[in-house]
């Protein structure tokens, strides 16, 4: 048995689904396919929940929006024949929601909604799978994947999904399943979301707990590359990847693979494909166990669009463990994540993502201890198994805010 996982670029038209489709077709073992919104859906609905939570009229019209996107698909999928029963009540439940009076709580609202990116994705490529003679079943993956409450960004309650999972996917008399990634549910029924570019991990959880021989993610590049093609030219694929450089590449803030995806997979020693929906019939990259020692060129990667956070004790004090404690449990209540963090005798420097709130009302519960101090629109340059020359060639005539550097990593941020 094996997970294919396929990305919002990989279902983003109706050729693109029936590319899937043909890419589905050449298999014959059991499978189970995790699939994202369609194209950029997410950030559109995205749109629609701000719209939505700020009482905003124009959130009938990113609906409209929303739903023109995936009846033009369905059009030319079916054959202008009308769109499925099966996605006319997604589409009456999302409208029916909208309707509603929000509650105070942004983060639950999100996921309420976001999760109709995926639902509809996924329930129009398993309609037309079937249309096309393709049988498979479509599940609804908040029925076994459950989670805490922690809205945007769940945990998996790993007891529970087990169970329901090894329940659900019985492969008894059906060898295809269509499902989500990216979203799970409370168990009470609440629709959760397991942050963004969550459906890589959903693809790893199945994997770990119905033993999967594999899991393929499926791309528009050919494998793991030494640096995104579409912000560096030169790049070369590798072949091979261990586990620990594969987690090092997405803490890094590498796109190719969500974060925690490689714990699951890891943990049960489960090779990971990266494939290119493309050109499926290359082998790409693999992330699996390698004992010996490969040699790997630079690998770059770029994360935009971050600020560097300085606080200073006001009272000039040295930046102690007990300041660290309060930062960090600040940070965790408020849920900011952070990229990078350094420390020096009166200051600690943060590098977070660009929040969608104001960064001085996001602070001011640290203002009485400190001075607050930020720099924006920067950018972390990270690069593994780096060399001088590399180093020299790539911060040139550029502005470093911060450096460090380790074994086998250099970190600069930088203004581009």
């Amino acid at each position: 048995m094996k997970i294919f996982k396929f990305g919002g670029a990989s279902v983003k038209s109706a050729e693109a689904v029936k590319n899937v489709t043909r890419i589905l077709g050449k298999y014959n073992e059991n499978l189970v396919v995790v699939v994202s919104a369609m194209g950029k859906t997410t950030n559109l609905l995205e749109t629609l929940v701000r719209a939505y939570f700020n009482k905003d009229e124009k959130k009938y019209e990113i609906f409209q929006e929303f739903k023109a996107y995936h009846k033009e698909i369905m059009d030319d999928l079916f054959d202008g024949n009308g769109i499925p029963e099966s996605l006319t009540f997604l589409f009456v439940e999302l409208e029916a929601k909208l309707k509603k009076v929000p509650s105070l709580d942004y983060n639950f609202e999100y996921d309420q909604i976001i999760c109709f990116g995926e639902l509809v994705s996924t329930q129009i490529i398993s309609d037309y799978l079937n249309y096309a003679g393709v049988k498979n079943q479509w599940i609804d993956i908040r029925a076994c994947l459950r989670t805490d409450d922690n809205f945007r960004d769940a945990s998996v309650d790993w007891e529970w999904t087990e169970e329901l999972v090894q329940d659900t996917f019985r492969f008894n008399g059906q060898n295809l399943y269509i499902t989500q990634g990216f979203i799970g549910s409370t168990t009470t029924n609440l629709t959760t979301s397991l942050g963004r570019e969550g459906s890589d991990f959903t693809a790893a959880i199945l994997g770990n707990i119905l033993n999967a021989e594999s899991v393929s993610f499926w791309k528009d590049v050919p494998g793991v590359l030494s640096a995104d093609p579409k912000k560096m030219d030169g790049a070369v694929k590798i072949t091979e990847l261990s586990y620990r450089e594969a987690v090092e590449m997405t803490h890094s803030g590498a796109q190719i693979i969500h974060p925690k995806t490689m714990k699951p997979l890891h943990n049960k020693g489960i090779s990971l494909y990266v494939k290119s929906f493309l050109e499926p019939e290359n082998s790409g990259t693999v992330i699996h166990k390698i004992d010996h020692k490969i040699e790997l060129p630079p690998i770059f990667i770029l994360k935009e669009n971050l600020v560097l956070i300085t606080l200073s004790p006001k009272d000039f004090s040295f930046i102690s463990i007990n300041d660290i404690d309060r930062v960090v449990n600040f940070l965790l209540e408020n849920r900011v994540k952070v990229t990078l963090m350094q420390q020096s005798a009166i200051d600690l420097n943060l590098v977070i993502d660009a929040p969608e709130a104001d960064l001085q009302e996001i602070f001011l519960e640290l203002k009485p201890f400190y001075s607050v101090r930020y720099n924006t629109d920067l950018t972390l340059i990270t690069i593994r198994h780096y060399t001088e020359e590399v180093l020299d060639w790539m911060v040139k005539e550029k502005d470093i805010y911060l450096e460090q550097h380790s074994r086998l990593t250099a970190r600069m941020l930088v203004k581009q």
